[in-house]
């Protein structure tokens, strides 16, 4: 029992670390400015190179114990502090890195800078397991490089491409084109702790208001919704209920067979009541004298009674007398 015990425990403590790593999984390299002369500041009034982390999920997420770095060689270059409360991440929100090289300052502010970097990786809490990388290309001041949707695309293959890319002749354009083929490109509006995508132009409501003035379009939409809808659900209804009638039939079915198999008694090699009763009635018949007509079973005995004057002539009897009339 101790040894079950001990097991449940260990499967506890490997389910928890199974999740908390899965949490910090969902954490993705979002935005990286390496030189910043005109930007956003920090805290203290100074301008540095930044990076942005956000958060994938629907979920907080504690990032304290992580690491960032920009050496592959060194992934623990950087460890987040742990106990504030700030390194939670809350869903599908951002948190800003400040890569001034003064870890003193707080919390966001890394202990080297982006200078001469080449790439940058978030590592999770035990040092060796790295979450997401990615390498960029050399950037202009005041220009980041970031992923085109928040938390989309793959930093590992674009890593890759730009590599392969740096030893090809291909143009400028096919360049462009190939920027945004993992989902990041070079922005040169940075967008620190905010969406790096906005939306432009005119809005869904505006642009039906537009298109369908009247409201026919959508009136006819939603009724012919909501009766397929309602033909859906008659049929699967229609379907449920045949279903369990005939279910219903089955076991009622099974149920009078099952009491109709067990009401049959086994009466092989058996006497019945009935013949015992005749058998018992024969023998106390015979055991009494005057009950015994073996030798006259076809003979009806009458025993005659004799009375001295008949019911019928006695009142004829009285019939012939002569009224008396009482005074």
């Amino acid at each position: 029992m101790k040894k079950f015990y001990t097991l449940i425990l260990l499967l506890g403590v490997v389910c928890a670390s199974n999740l908390y790593a899965q949490n910090m999984s969902d954490m993705r390299l979002n935005e990286v400015l390496v030189t910043n002369t005109e930007g956003f500041e920090d805290d203290y009034g100074y301008r540095s190179g930044w990076i942005e982390l956000f958060n994938t999920s629907y979920g907080t997420v504690d990032i304290a114990g992580c690491y960032l770095s920009t050496d592959p060689n060194n992934l623990t270059m950087y460890m987040i502090p742990k106990g504030d409360v700030l390194t939670k991440v809350q869903p599908r929100q951002h948190i800003l890195f400040w890569a001034d090289g003064i870890a003193n300052r707080g919390t966001f502010h890394l202990g080297f800078t982006l200078d001469g970097a080449k790439e940058v990786i978030f590592t999770a809490a035990d040092g060796r397991t790295v979450i997401d990388r990615v390498e960029f290309p050399a950037l202009e001041p005041n220009k980041s490089y970031g992923r085109k949707m928040d938390g989309e695309g793959s930093a590992a293959e674009v890593g890759v491409f730009y590599t392969s890319y740096r030893n090809s002749l291909k143009d400028a354009e096919a360049k462009a084109d190939k920027s945004t083929k993992f989902g990041w490109i070079n922005m040169d509006n940075p967008t620190p702790s905010t969406n790096n995508a906005t939306l432009v132009g005119e809005s869904k409501s505006a642009m039906m208001a537009k298109n369908d003035p009247y409201g026919i379009f959508m009136t006819v939409t939603a009724m012919g919704v909501t009766f397929l809808v309602l033909a859906i659900l008659y049929i699967v209804f229609k379907q449920v209920g045949k279903f369990h009638i005939k279910k219903k039939s089955e076991n009622a079915t099974k149920a009078v067979a099952g009491i109709a198999q067990s009401g049959k008694a086994d009466t092989s090699g058996q006497v019945s009541a009935e013949t015992y009763a005749a058998i018992s009635m024969a023998i106390h018949l015979f055991m009494q004298d005057n009950e015994t007509h073996d030798f006259e079973d076809t003979v009806l005995t009458i025993n005659k009674v004799s009375r001295t004057y008949s019911p019928w002539s006695s009142k004829i009897y009285t019939l012939r007398e002569t009224p008396q009339l009482k005074k």
